[in-house]
C-alpha cells in the first residue's frame, strides 16, 4: 500500500473504506470510525475527514466503490468470457458478498443509513452503478431497454441477496449462497421447460427474462 501521505484525496477514501467499514461494526458511520481508519492506516487525522464531506454516505459510497473495483480485479471480463451467463451473474454477486464477508454488522448500519428518505436518490444511483459494472463485466452490450431492465432487475436481487447474506450464520453462509444459486436454478428449469411449448427456431434463451424471474422464483 502507497504511504497516505502520498495519496490523493480519492485514493484516500478507497484506501480507508473497508478499514472504516471494520470500525463502523462497532461506532456506526461515523467521524469516529473515520479516526479509527486513518489511525489504523497512519492516515493524518484532519486530512481523513477531508475525504468524507458528506458524512456516513460518502463513507458507504467510497465503501461501495471499493467493493466495485475488488469485483472488477478479481473477476474482469476476459476471465468471465467463456462461463455460462448464469455462471457470471453468480460470480459476480458471489464476489461481492466475498469482498465484504465478517461486515455484516457494518452493512445493516449501512442499510439503514441509505433507505433514509433524504438518501434515497443516491442509494438509486448507487445500486445502478453497481449493476451497471456487473452487466458491464458480464458481457452485456445491450443498448435498449433492456438495458435499463436488466439493471433495475439485477440491483433487485443483489439487494435481496444482501438481506439474507447480513443475518446469515449459516457455516460459509450456505444459507446466502443456496438463496442465489435457487434463483438462479429455478429460473433455468423454467425456460428449460418452456422451450419445449414454443418453437425453437423462433425462440431463445433470452438474458433479460432469465434475470427479469430472479425476482420471482418458483416453488
Amino acid at each position: 500500500m502507497h504511504d497516505p501521505k502520498d495519496m490523493t484525496l480519492d485514493e484516500l477514501r478507497v484506501a480507508l473504506a473497508p478499514k472504516i467499514a471494520d470500525a463502523a461494526i462497532f461506532d456506526g458511520w461515523s467521524d469516529d470510525a473515520v479516526e479509527s481508519a486513518a489511525m489504523e492506516m497512519g492516515a493524518d487525522l484532519d486530512v481523513a475527514k477531508l475525504a468524507f464531506p458528506g458524512g456516513a454516505m460518502d463513507m458507504i459510497g467510497a465503501w461501495i466503490d471499493g467493493v466495485d473495483a475488488h469485483m472488477a480485479q478479481t473477476l474482469p471480463a476476459e476471465k468471465l468470457a467463456n462461463m455460462p451467463i448464469r455462471e457470471r451473474i453468480r460470480s459476480l454477486v458471489q464476489t461481492r458478498l466475498d469482498a465484504i464477508d465478517g461486515q455484516e454488522e457494518a452493512l445493516k448500519r449501512a442499510t439503514a443509513i441509505m433507505a433514509m428518505p433524504q438518501n434515497v436518490a443516491e442509494t438509486l444511483k448507487r445500486s445502478w452503478k453497481s449493476a451497471d459494472l456487473m452487466w458491464r463485466l458480464a458481457g452485456d452490450t445491450a443498448t435498449d431497454y433492456n438495458h435499463y431492465t436488466k439493471r433495475t432487475i439485477l440491483s433487485g436481487i443483489y439487494a435481496a441477496t444482501l438481506a439474507v447474506f447480513a443475518d446469515d450464520i449459516s457455516e460459509d453462509k450456505a444459507k446466502t449462497k443456496a438463496f442465489l444459486e435457487r434463483r438462479i436454478e429455478g429460473v433455468m428449469k423454467f425456460e428449460k421447460v418452456k422451450a419445449k411449448w414454443l418453437n425453437s427456431d423462433r425462440e431463445s434463451f433470452n438474458v433479460s427474462r432469465f434475470l427479469g424471474r430472479l425476482r420471482y422464483p418458483t416453488r
